[in-house]
């Protein structure tokens, strides 16, 4: 029975950005838990894992729905080898509110083809263009003596139950994921506290 694969992604980590929205948008479209793969990579990255382990497992008359062209990627060269891999294993590929791209015949008319690519080369434009702006936001501020980037911490804003636990971490007694989860704090926010407990106690 074809099987309906979602494949959602966004460029920073799930503490900046959240994927949310891009799963239930997939699962009305079809798809189901076991069927969506998820990732935090940057569009224009050659290498995607989740969506390699996607292209892995799919297979003729399956489904690849997104949300939008930009979440596969938003390199035109990348996109062109997604619409060469629909093709040739006769697979369909639906963009949500955009176009349906069904290649279960193994075909696929020139006029869809060089829409796709056009697609393509919007999104790598819309992205040199916000890429573009934030350097010359960040020059700017720069100018004008503003600190750009996150501020640094010290070791006495680091809450006590990190510090009292960090111990019991570096004998091997408690895990990362346990050592958050006691915590109760995320795993970037702990690699950063333990990162400078290492350094300085």
């Amino acid at each position: 029975m074809a099987k309906v694969y979602g494949y959602c992604r966004c460029s920073t980590n799930d503490t900046k950005q959240d994927l949310s929205r891009q799963v239930r948008e997939l699962k009305e479209m079809g798809a189901t838990d076991t069927t969506i793969y998820t990732e935090y990579v940057s569009g224009l990255k050659k290498t995607k894992t989740e969506l390699n382990k996607l292209l892995d497992v799919i297979t003729s008359g399956d489904t690849l729905a997104v949300t939008e062209i930009s979440r596969i990627t938003r390199s035109t060269k990348q996109l062109c080898d997604i619409i060469d891999f629909v093709q040739a294993h006769k697979i369909k590929l639906v963009i949500k509110d955009n176009i349906t791209i069904d290649c279960t015949n193994g075909e696929l008319d020139a006029m869809t083809k060089a829409f796709l690519q056009m697609a393509g080369v919007f999104s790598e434009l819309e992205h040199d263009m916000i890429c573009s702006r934030v350097k010359s936001g960040v020059a700017n501020a720069r100018a004008k003596g503003k600190k750009i980037g996150r501020p640094s911490i010290t070791l006495a804003q680091i809450p006590d139950k990190v510090k009292s636990k960090y111990t019991l971490y570096k004998s091997g007694e408690l895990t990362k994921c346990e050592y958050a989860k006691v915590c109760g704090i995320s795993r970037p926010t702990l690699d950063k506290y333990i990162n400078l407990m290492t350094e300085t106690l």
